[in-house]
């Protein structure tokens, strides 16, 4: 555990770049860090560090039988972890990234959501550290989302050393979810994108 989090408050562009760097050293280090989105508060770990994914499943009480998504920066990205970007990854990706849909495509043996985020946060992260992120709601499994920095430290504050915060607060829906790893569309959960537009995208591609 990590005590009590510092609370870093992203107020002029110098204090992005601060904030930015302080986050991706944590990350780094196999800690975990809160950062806002265009949804709600998620809570960052880097997949690439030993041990730092089950930190995220330990401060979520989270099923481990359940993947937790990753953020990228690019369609390139996801490739670039050995997961599959079909033809219809790639049309969803055009009309809604960045920005608050999670697409769950083939990893591997399984599967893995991935979305581009359209927060200035977690898109400076992506770009100084190089590497995708593990990135779940910051709040236990089961509760509302955390949508603001007190709802954060109030849920998870005892597992992670770092919030970010940069108003004003995160949106109100949270991202939907759709699945395209069978090779038809699921949606497991409508949230800031509406069902509607996900299927408008789905016709147009065949």
């Amino acid at each position: 555990m990590a005590g009590v989090p510092l609370v870093v408050a992203v107020e002029t562009d110098d204090r992005l770049g601060e904030a930015v760097r302080m986050a991706v050293d944590a990350l780094r280090r196999g800690r975990l860090v809160a950062i806002p989105t265009e949804t709600v508060y998620g809570l960052a770990a880097d997949p690439q560090v030993r041990g730092a994914v089950g930190r995220l499943y330990t401060a979520k009480h989270r099923d481990t039988r359940k993947p937790i998504a990753w953020f990228v920066d690019s369609v390139g990205e996801i490739e670039r972890v050995g997961a599959e970007a079909t033809p219809l990854l790639e049309k969803l990706a055009e009309r809604f990234w960045p920005g608050p849909l999670t697409v769950i495509v083939r990893h591997g043996s399984g599967t893995r959501g991935f979305r581009i985020p359209r927060h200035r946060v977690p898109l400076e992260i992506l770009k100084v550290k190089k590497g995708p992120l593990a990135v779940t709601s910051a709040n236990r499994s089961g509760e509302p989302p955390a949508r603001s920095p007190a709802e954060v430290i109030a849920a998870v504050g005892e597992h992670i050393s770092l919030v970010i915060t940069d108003p004003p607060q995160c949106g109100r829906a949270p991202s939907t979810v759709v699945d395209i790893s069978g090779g038809d569309v699921r949606i497991l959960r409508e949230g800031a994108i509406p069902w509607a537009q996900i299927l408008e995208v789905v016709r147009e591609a065949g």
